[in-house]
């Protein structure tokens, strides 16, 4: 059974890459002119969709790396320096505007139907960030029941990110842009800690391995 700690660090690392204010206004422009209803039913079907893509990749992601020949140390370093950067533009307020880009693109492309799966499932909220520090976590959860526990977490906070979307009119005004920016750039602070940490412990991990 996984620690208390492993768990904690799990689920503060999903909810920080996730970052379910910072898609609270996204999710609004990303649903212009629905009603409530509608809204939900998008925020719903989006957070399920990501959630069995993270899942999937919890179960299955180092079984991939091991077909191509990848160590989980080295995907580490490699997922670390991916979230590191994340964590970077999160400070620097670059993921945001990347973020409303990948937005105004889809509602011009797809139907309505289609923006639960792209972009809210995947990028915004089943992002490369969040698929990484995924598989990550994953590779130090080896039994059966570590990886459960590890769903469970990325269940929880798949339940805040809905929990967000329902809510983004009002979170959105609760926080307003000076909430907002001062949020994000704390939680890419505590990720980009977090990432140094990956990268420690790939290091170490190849090492030994080599």
């Amino acid at each position: 059974m996984a620690s208390a700690d492993t768990l904690i660090n799990a689920f503060t690392t999903l909810l920080v890459t996730v970052d379910p204010p910072g898609l609270a206004p996204l999710f609004i422009g990303l649903t212009a002119g629905m009603n409530r209803s509608e809204r939900k039913q998008v925020a719903l079907r989006g957070s399920l969709i990501a959630f069995f893509i993270l899942a999937a990749f919890a179960l299955f992601g180092a079984s991939v790396l091991g077909v191509l020949g990848i160590s989980i140390g080295a995907f580490r370093i490699a997922g670390g320096l991916l979230l590191f950067w994340i964590a970077f533009e999160m400070v620097f307020e670059r993921r945001q505007d990347r973020k409303e880009k990948t937005t105004e693109v889809a509602i011009t492309q797809d139907h309505i139907r289609n923006i639960a799966v792209f972009p809210l499932a995947l990028p915004l909220i089943a992002g490369p960030g969040a698929i990484s520090a995924t598989i990550l976590l994953a590779g130090s959860l080896q039994t059966t029941l570590d990886r459960a526990q590890l769903i469970g977490v990325i269940a929880v906070n798949l339940a805040l990110v809905f929990a967000a979307l329902a809510i983004s009119d009002r979170l959105d005004r609760m926080l307003g842009a000076t909430g907002r920016a001062i949020l994000t750039r704390l939680l890419g602070v505590i990720l980009a800690a977090l990432a140094a940490q990956f990268v420690v412990d790939g290091a170490k991990a190849a090492l030994a391995h080599s």
